[in-house]
This record gives structure tokens, sequence and C-alpha cells, in this order.
């Protein structure tokens, strides 16, 4: 057997000199991986007799446990080592202000859905949501739209595959389907708005693949028009933060509402420059009108004992006149510049006490 000192001496150098991990383990590969030294004098045991294998083996066992304490003890101090250099190198001086330019902004979508939520809040509405994934009930047929609709068109509406039944799914092309399930599962009185995404097959200045809207249900046994027209007409004058905003309805046509109307509300375009309020000009900001009778029975809903209003607007629009900004589609352009300028400061949470803009 060789000298085994000259080994054990070789081997303690080895992992003393090693700088790094990877010579750490090569120095442990060379001492007691498969081919290492010791390694290899192990291997001669089973051609010594018993009682010259008793001591040798005894000896090996010795120094392979000294060199491996050895190889453990300088892991742990390199490991310790390279943490101190990571931490050194990666250090950050969190006395350091935050740069401006890191400061976010609340998209104009999002704040001008928290400006409408807030409004009708105080009138006692509640928020509810549904899947923007939708089946053919809930987004037609409960709403009296009939099969031969051009709504229900390939060229209007997003539809997934067929299934096995043969019905398909579709994203949804308006946010009435809440208005759907809450009458499944509610029993009157109700009073909701729905804000969300919409999905239709439209694309140019004033229309996206993907845009918001907000619609309003009212049902019990009492309300009528008149309520409809109030509670518009007070939430124009609201969000726009103008003392007199015209509003004026006209007669149109909804499959989900009878009778039904468009909303519109006064402007000025004076000077080459919109402001809404009193003026010569008009402006449509959405539909609105009373339950139909048929929506009801869907729903399950006597509508001799039960009537209500319903209206719907796009978010995008309100955004739109309201801000100033003149093209849809920088709404999704993710430009940061369009957000800094457009954009609002997170701690602007609008609420009627504090002003809906500040």
């Amino acid at each position: 057997m060789q000298d085994l000192d000259k080994i054990r001496a070789e081997a303690l150098a080895a992992v003393a000199a090693a700088a790094d991990l990877d010579a750490l383990e090569a120095a442990r590969v060379a001492a007691l991986g498969k081919k290492g030294s010791i390694s290899a004098l192990m291997a001669t045991l089973g051609r010594m007799d018993a009682e010259a294998r008793k001591t040798a083996g005894a000896e090996l066992n010795r120094l392979k446990d000294e060199v491996a304490e050895a190889i453990a003890s300088a892991k742990a101090a390199l490991e310790a080592k390279a943490l101190d250099q990571r931490l050194a190198r990666e250090r950050i001086d969190v006395t350091l202000p935050v740069r401006p330019e890191t400061t976010g902004r609340v998209h104009p979508i999002a704040q001008v859905m928290e400006e409408m939520t807030a409004i009708f809040a105080q009138m006692g509405f509640e928020v509810a949501e549904g899947p923007d994934i939708e089946d053919d009930f809930h987004n037609f047929t409960a709403l009296n739209i009939p099969a031969e609709h051009p709504a229900r068109q390939m060229h209007d509406t997003f539809y997934f595959g067929e299934r096995p039944d043969g019905s398909r799914h579709l994203l949804r092309t308006h946010t009435s389907p809440v208005q759907i399930r809450t009458m499944l599962n509610t029993a009157p009185p109700i009073r909701i708005i729905a804000p969300g995404r919409t999905y239709r097959c439209d694309s140019d200045m004033t229309h996206t693949p993907m845009f918001h809207q907000i619609e309003g249900l009212v049902i019990d046994r009492t309300t009528h028009m008149g309520h409809l027209k109030g509670c518009l007409m007070e939430f124009v004058t609201t969000f726009f933060e103008v003392d007199e905003v015209p509003v004026r309805f006209r007669p149109s046509f909804f499959p989900f509402t009878e009778p039904s109307a468009e909303v519109d509300i006064g402007c000025s375009r004076e000077g080459g420059e919109l402001k809404i309020g009193p003026g010569k000009g008009w402006l449509e900001i959405g539909g609105s009108g009373m339950v139909h009778p048929n929506v009801l029975r869907a729903c399950g809903i006597d509508p001799d004992e039960y009537q209500g209003f319903a209206f719907g607007m796009g978010v995008e629009r309100m955004a739109m006149l309201k801000y100033g900004i003149p093209d849809l589609r920088t709404f999704f352009e993710s430009d940061l510049r369009w957000l800094k300028h457009y954009g609002f400061l997170p701690l602007d949470v609008p609420t009627l006490s504090g002003g809906l803009t500040r």
C-alpha cells in the first residue's frame, strides 16, 4: 500500500488550495471519486488477508473521514464567501429617491369605470359581474334577440369551436348577460350596474375588437320611464361635473327593451372646441329603455307583477368625451407617454365627497 501520509498531505493541500467551489469539487473527485487516490486504495482491500485488511481498512477510513471533513469545511467557507461577494455586488441603496419616471398611472378606462361606479353606488346600485365567455342563451336568447338577428352572425361575434351537442360558446358582445344571470339568481327588487369587457368583430377609429361597457338594471313593482330619465340625467350632470347638461331621449329599437330610447347629451362646438353642456349640438352616449316583458319571462319574473329599466354606455366613449381623447385606438397602444399625459395618480380615488377628478 502506498504511503498514506503522502496521500493525506496531497489531498489536504489540494483542498486548502481550492479558490472556488469548482476547484474544490475537482479536489474531492481526485481524492474520493470513483477513480480517486483514496478510492483506489479502498479497492485493494479485497486482495489482503483478514488481519491486514482490518488494519489497512481502519487507517483508510480515518483518512477518508479526515479528507471529507476538510472538504465540507472548505465548502462551507467558500459558499459563505460567494454569498458575501454576491450581496456586495447586488447591493441596493434603499436610501436613494425613487426615480420620477417609475411613478405609475391609472389608465383612463379604469379611472372612468371607478368614477361611474362611484356615482351609481350613491344611487343605491350594486356592482355585478359575469364571465367573458358566454353561451347563446345568456348572450342572445334570454335578451329576446331572434335567431336571424345580424348580431348573431360570424361577422359581428367571436365564436368558439362547435361543441359535441352542436352549440358554441362566444365572447360576450355586451355586459347584458350579467343582467340575465342576476335576474335568474336574485329575486326582485334588483338594482345593479355591470361594468366589464365586451367583444365584437370591428376595428377602426371609433371601434375596437375589445372594449368596455357599463350597464344598469332596475327591477321592481313601481319603476317607470320617468325614473330611468331622472337616473341618467343625474348621472351625466355628476359625471361631467357641469351644472347643467341637457339630456334628450330619442325613440329607438332594442330587442331587449320596450319602449327603447337613445340617450343624447347637449354640447357646444363653438370655436372648434367641444364642450359638454348647453349648446346647439348633441352627442349620443348610450341606449336605454324599459325591460321587455319577454326578457322578464325568460328569467322567471312575472311581467304582470314586475317591471324595470335598463341602460348601457361605452366606457371608452365617456372617457373620450370627458377628457378630450381624440382616437379610441390609443387606449390600447400601451404608449407610456400617452398614459403619462392622460393617466391618473393611483391615490386619486374618485368619490362624490372628495371629487371625481382632482
